[in-house]
Parts: C-alpha cells; structure tokens; sequence
C-alpha cells in the first residue's frame, strides 16, 4: 500500500510504503504524484519516501519506479529516503533507481523524519542531522538552492 502523507505540500511530496510494493499499487498510486509535479510546473519538487515499512517489491512495481524516475528526473531536485535502521537494504533498493535520477538523494533514520521533511523542502540540515548521501547531484539540479521556500 502506497500513501501521501498529509505533510505533502508547497514543493515537497511524501508517501509512504507499507507492505510488498505491487505494480498495481504503483500504477494507482503514480498520477497523484503526476498532479503533484504538473501543479508546480517548471519548479522542481523534493521528494520525501518513507520505507520504515517497506518490505521489497515485485520485480513490474521496481520497473514502473524506474520509468517514472527517468521520466520526471528533469522535475525532482531532492529526494531523502526514510527507513528503518536497515540502511545497508535501502542502498541496495534504490541504487538502481536513484542512477538515472539526477538529483542528491539523501538517507534518514525513521526516527529522523522531521530532519528528512526541512532537507526536502528547503535543501538544508539541521545542525545535529547527519548527512548519508546514497546518490549526489549530477544533473541540472545540481546546485540548485531554492530561494522561495520556507518551512
């Protein structure tokens, strides 16, 4: 089950993983985020992907979330994944996915969710967050800043 988190707002969308992730459950879930990207249009948007209760996904699921990385990588600056305390399998989900996007992809601890929320909206930590970078900026958002936000 895939669900928008109610924090989603302004330049920044979270959802939420539960379970094994399911080409349906994607593909229901996709023009939500689709909406999301096409109201901001030229600003690009930071993404906030809890998977504290993620348990894999169908191989089809894994595809779609590639396609849709390639297709919108032009329109997502951030990205902070959220997990349990299992960092080393996070890496390993996302490596795949987070080579054809061309924006910083950062990890969190669960318990660092609130830390997770400020990098996706504004592109800065706290002092006492630790910074995991699982994929640096190597494409046109590389060193965006965005001036219009706050939190």
């Amino acid at each position: 089950m895939i669900e928008r988190l109610r924090e989603s707002g302004g330049a920044a969308f979270g959802f939420k993983i539960v379970g094994k992730l399911s080409h349906e459950e994607f593909k229901a879930f996709e023009p939500q985020l689709e909406f999301f990207i096409a109201q901001r249009k030229a600003h690009p948007i930071g993404i906030l992907a809890d998977l504290t209760e993620m348990h894999g996904a169908d191989w089809k699921a894994r595809w779609d979330d590639l396609r849709f990385l390639q297709k919108h990588s032009s329109q997502i600056a951030r990205m902070a994944v959220v997990g349990a305390d299992r960092w080393e399998e996070v890496v390993n989900l996302l490596t795949e996915g987070v080579a054809v996007l061309q924006s910083e992809t950062r990890y969190f601890e669960s318990s660092e969710i609130q830390h997770a929320w400020r990098w996706v909206r504004t592109a800065k930590h706290g002092e006492d967050a630790p910074v995991r970078v699982i994929s640096p900026a190597t494409g046109i958002w590389k060193d965006y800043h965005p001036e219009f936000m706050d939190l």
